[in-house]
């Protein structure tokens, strides 16, 4: 199978590249340092797979998946974070992707994964599947940031970060007063006063956005 990779940390990217370049069955065609790139490589190279980093500069890996998806009907998408998996699993396959995991997991999973998602399947960790049926039996009420469209849950991540309006606003080619139209929106969704509340909120839900090292 085609496998394209996006992310934004080198290192990460080429050791991925290296793991899958082991495998028989699969061929890494492309690999892309943001969403954008990743855009234009699937399109030249039309993979049958793509993982793609969540946190990406510019078009994020959740802006990334729900373009592709668009352009590549038949293409399948695993998803790769730093993030706590039951806060943004659920998101994302919502949004269209086949498969999630983090960063964190063993090589193998990896493989495992893409293999599964390739053959038409869903793929989530077995600590995720565990975590997922507890809370749905549990009768939990849903948290605040479930009520966010997915734009939104973008920009609050953003905030939760301690990003200003002006630099997401750069980031996302938006301008300043959507970005603020937004921050209103978020900030009414979710019952809070302020962005310093939304930042409290971020950490508290491991949100934030992993800073650049």
């Amino acid at each position: 199978m085609k496998v394209l990779i996006a992310d934004d940390h080198k290192l990460m990217r080429e050791g991925l590249a290296r793991l899958l370049g082991e495998a028989q069955d699969i061929s890494v065609v492309a690999q892309a340092a943001d969403g954008y790139e990743a855009l234009l490589l699937a399109k030249q190279e039309t993979p049958d797979v793509a993982v793609l980093d969540v946190s990406m500069p510019g078009k994020g890996g959740m802006d990334t998946l729900a373009e592709l998806k668009r352009a590549l009907p038949h293409i399948r998408i695993l998803m790769l974070s730093m993030h706590p998996e039951d806060q943004y699993a659920v998101r994302l396959m919502k949004e269209g992707a086949d498969g999630y995991m983090t960063k964190e997991s063993a090589p193998e999973e990896l493989l495992t994964a893409i293999r599964r998602i390739h053959l038409g399947g869903k793929y989530v960790s077995t600590t995720l599947a565990e975590a997922l049926v507890e809370h749905l039996e549990s009768g939990n009420d849903i948290d605040a940031h479930d009520s966010l469209s997915h734009r939104e849950f973008q920009v609050m991540c953003q905030l939760a970060s301690g990003k200003t309006v002006g630099e997401i606003a750069d980031e996302l080619d938006l301008s300043v007063k959507t970005i603020s139209t937004y921050r209103t929106r978020i900030l009414q969704k979710m019952h809070l006063k302020n962005t310093a509340q939304i930042m409290h909120y971020g950490l508290q839900k491991g949100l934030a956005e992993p800073q650049p090292s």
